[in-house]
């Protein structure tokens, strides 16, 4: 049964007092923020376009093959073994993350939520055949699977969107499964199924709602998950193709070079480190927050 509204205005005013003292999801949340207008406004603040290759951003120093730039005040974060701005990249690079991240994981908890509400609510055969096949799909390590149906597919950005869309959904199915088997024993449920409600409207006016702050929960840590996926893909080669600026690629291109140029593993590592670890606290704080049974002090 969904909550009263004025039951629900109020759980939801607690939820934001919880949050608002976590002072780390906070700080989380606003770094999202960030990186939301960052990939939004990409075109207006890159100083460079991230494809395009300059004469003066390599020096030469004397060798066959010339070299990268340190940061400067043209190149404020150097510039790539092809003479490209490196700040522009990694800017542009965060719309690729985030496009990856939100509709990958979008798609997986799509696909969980169906899977795992229908197997928890029928039970019997189907819940068994959907459980069995969420079973054999989680038992291959989740990069492996990844790889294999990328290998088969030609990789695009829409490609790894649709893989890994593909590959984590069973996670978040097996956690939807738990709750949905224990909230259809509650009250609310033998209830509307005594004055005959259907099934359909049982699961999306009964069910869901109580299934909501999970899936928001699994939503932002799940977009960290995603964007470190989309990370390793790149980084083999076989995630998002030049001339798409990825972190995880511009890592793998710049390794090379790590000793004489450290800037391009640097500041890629580190923003895809800053981006998990904010979509992290923002989801430990949601979880706090939103759970009843939370103690804080």
């Amino acid at each position: 049964m969904a909550i009263p509204g004025g039951e629900e205005q109020s759980y939801l005013r607690l939820a934001w007092r919880r949050l608002r003292r976590d002072r780390l999801a906070l700080l989380g949340g606003l770094f999202v923020i960030l990186l939301i207008i960052v990939a939004l406004a990409a075109p207006w603040i890159a100083p460079h376009s991230p494809s395009e290759q300059f004469a003066e951003g390599l020096s030469d120093n004397g060798l066959p093959v010339p070299s990268t730039l340190p940061g400067s005040a043209r190149f404020l974060l150097g510039t790539d073994p092809n003479g490209r701005d490196l700040l522009s990249r990694i800017l542009y690079g965060t719309r690729v993350s985030l496009l990856v991240g939100v509709l990958a994981n979008g798609l997986a908890l799509t696909i969980g939520t169906c899977v795992g509400a229908v197997a928890g609510y029928f039970g019997g055969w189907v819940g068994a055949i959907l459980m069995r096949l969420t079973d054999i799909l989680m038992a291959f390590p989740t990069l492996l699977l990844a790889i294999a149906l990328v290998a088969i597919l030609k990789p695009s950005i829409w490609i790894i969107i649709l893989v890994i869309g593909l590959v984590y959904w069973t996670w978040i199915a097996r956690v939807v499964y738990g709750q949905v088997v224990a909230l259809r024993e509650r009250e609310f449920i033998e209830a509307a199924h005594a004055v005959g409600a259907p099934r359909r409207r049982i699961i999306m006016r009964h069910l869901l709602p109580h299934l909501l702050p999970t899936l928001i929960v699994w939503g932002t840590l799940g977009i960290a998950t995603n964007v470190m996926l989309e990370a390793a893909l790149s980084y083999l080669g076989i995630g998002v193709q030049p001339p798409d600026p990825s972190w995880g690629q511009m890592i793998s291109s710049g390794q090379r070079f790590y000793r004489s140029a450290p800037w391009l593993v640097l500041y890629p590592g580190l923003a895809i480190a800053l981006t998990v670890f904010s979509f992290n606290l923002l989801g430990d704080g949601l979880r706090d927050a939103l759970d009843p049974y939370q103690k804080r002090s």
